[in-house]
């Protein structure tokens, strides 16, 4: 299988932006540590700040890869246009976001994206990711 994660704006500062909602522990160590636990998967991992080249990325990968995992940060609440992205490719996509959004602020409590998602996995920390990994791998 293959496998994209596609983080969006912001998340580069993971382990630095808020400790207490986001952890303190950056992306790349737990990227690499999902790569080792999962050998038979090829994993890319792809973050940009700009929603031009998460739909650009989305559009190259969306029709030969097998899944994608989206954290599109605060685009989640505003993108149209990555809606439209997600529902032009055939890969299935899992939302996901590290803390419960539910439990955040309201307008984070609306997501542009969710209804085009396979699913969603939020509050999890960086587990999130791992159980969106999970549900792609066991969902053939």
């Amino acid at each position: 299988m293959k496998i994209l994660i596609l983080n969006g704006p912001n998340l580069n500062l993971l382990g630095k932006r808020e400790p207490g909602i986001y952890g303190s522990r950056g992306f790349a160590d737990y990227y690499d540590e999902l790569v080792r636990s999962y050998p038979d998967t090829e994993l890319s991992y792809y973050q940009s700040n700009i929603e031009g080249e998460l739909i650009n990325e989305l559009h190259q990968k969306g029709y030969t890869w097998d899944g994608i995992i989206l954290n599109a940060g605060a685009y989640t609440h505003t993108s149209i246009a990555l809606r439209d992205a997600i529902s032009a490719i055939t890969a299935p996509v899992v939302e996901v976001h590290i803390s419960n959004v539910h439990q955040r602020e309201a307008f984070r409590h609306q997501s542009m994206i969710s209804a085009v998602c396979k699913g969603v996995i939020c509050g999890f920390g960086l587990d999130s990711y791992r159980l969106a990994l999970e549900a792609l791998i066991h969902q053939k």
